[in-house]
């Protein structure tokens, strides 16, 4: 009862993938610890007590109770005291924990960098200097009980293969296992995940179904969007339903894991690059106009790249309706130069080096217009102030917006239902290709 924080941050997934990205530019390799029993190393700062346990109880003494000096499984604080203790070790190692990013830490220059990303007891680490790696391997052995897993193979459900031409990322085994669960594993396959100009209305007059089976499927989906951007859109918007599914939402579902069985194999693919070269980031910026027909909302799709491979994307929708197809670019263009600054920071925490200005690729000239020379007062004075953020990052410098034609434009594929051959044109583009057991692209 007496205690206030429980928080403990963990690495998010972009994270961990511009760390898997910058890896394979620089040939790393990465390696994988793991802390054996995490949160009994932490220091509660609280008082706790605890009964005595059966068959432990003191016959002299067996009311009294005992005080807990380390946290316990079970205690609602014991991630902070775990994330607490784990930091100061590092920092006492000599690491820099980023500001950007609670859970990645780094120390080191140029090939001596070494980075360490942290998602509880799960230790990522890569770095040029084999020495420095070993190191600090045993430094870690000498503070915890760790488990040394090697090279880096499969991490939260994501399974890596690091090879000659690079490291790749994908989920085959969590998507069979996914359409297992919705016994579809022998299903026919689909050459799209979503029929095109499909809409669907919430007040639907098919029949319900399990609203339980129904949002576990679609949480299971969610979970296979961190290596496969080409269904975030179909995905977000089959989520759009989980209130009060039915049964042709369920359709939509089911054509979606259809789809996955066909290309269970897909995923990414980040090359190595030139070692004298930096990575390049740069991004996608799209939106449609009104597509949902509940609440004539827009979609929003943004993706950025480290060199080819993809590290971030999303597809949602807006939280506005917006009056113009000027104003629905302007608003996803303000979302993704707000993930775009934040890409550049860490990229520049991870390799120690001044943030430059990414790219990002908008297809609309109107939004372009609007966010270099705010001309258009009238129809644009009702925007949120929030959305103008993005106007005063490209006037620092913080963004470079440029313009590109719908035809190149790679973030169409998080914005709306493609047909079969624009839909497999824009999957290739952004980095999806299909993998091979040994990890190598066919």
């Amino acid at each position: 009862m007496d205690f206030e924080e429980v928080f403990a941050p963990v690495a998010l997934l972009e994270s961990v993938r511009l760390m898997l990205a910058i890896a394979a530019h620089w040939s790393w390799p990465v390696h994988h610890m793991d802390v054996k029993s995490a949160f009994l190393n932490g220091d509660l700062q609280e008082e706790v007590y605890v009964a005595q346990p059966p068959g432990f109880v003191d016959k002299n003494r067996p009311g009294e109770v005992l005080r807990l000096h380390k946290a316990l499984y079970g205690l609602r604080q014991a991630p902070r005291a775990w994330n607490t203790k784990l930091d100061a070790t590092l920092l006492s190692l000599g690491f820099k924990r980023s500001e950007n990013e609670h859970s990645v830490y780094m120390r080191g220059k140029a090939q001596n960098r070494l980075m360490v990303g942290i998602y509880v007891d799960d230790l990522i680490i890569t770095g040029g200097d084999d020495v420095e790696l070993k190191a600090f391997k045993e430094d870690m052995k000498k503070q915890f009980q760790m488990s040394d897993l090697g090279t880096l193979s499969y991490y939260l459900g994501i399974e890596v293969c690091q090879g000659s031409s690079g490291i790749t990322i994908s989920q085959e085994r969590y998507a069979y296992k996914l359409l297992e669960r919705a016994d579809m594993i022998s299903c026919n396959p689909s050459s799209t995940p979503m029929e095109s100009r499909l809409k669907l209305l919430k007040e639907s007059t098919a029949p319900p179904v399990d609203a339980t089976a129904y949002r576990s499927i679609v949480g299971g989906l969610r979970y296979l969007l961190h290596t496969r951007p080409d269904i975030s859109f179909s995905v977000g918007y089959v989520s759009r339903f989980m209130e009060a599914p039915t049964e042709e939402h369920q359709a939509d579902v089911k054509c979606i894991l259809r789809y996955i069985a066909g290309t269970a194999a897909l995923g990414i693919h980040y090359k190595r690059g030139e070692r004298k070269l930096p990575p390049q980031l740069h991004g996608y910026s799209d939106s449609d106009l009104a597509g949902d027909v509940n609440d004539r909302k827009s979609t929003g799709g943004v993706i950025f790249f480290l060199g080819d491979g993809p590290i971030s994307w999303q597809s949602c929708k807006q939280k506005v309706v917006a009056l113009s197809s000027c104003e629905a670019e302007y608003i996803t263009a303000a979302i993704a130069t707000c993930q775009g600054v934040w890409l550049a920071r860490l990229l520049a925490d991870l390799l120690d080096v001044e943030a430059g200005a990414p790219v990002l690729r908008v297809d609309n000239k109107s939004a372009i217009s609007l966010i270099k020379n705010p001309v258009h007062h009238d129809r644009t004075k009702h925007i949120d102030v929030k959305y103008h953020y993005v106007r005063e990052c490209a006037e620092r410098g913080l963004i470079d917006i440029q313009f590109i034609g719908t035809a190149e434009q790679l973030g169409d594929i998080l914005t709306k239902a493609l047909g079969r051959l624009k839909h497999d044109e824009l999957r290739t583009k952004i980095g999806l290709t299909k993998l091979l057991s040994n990890g190598n692209r066919s």
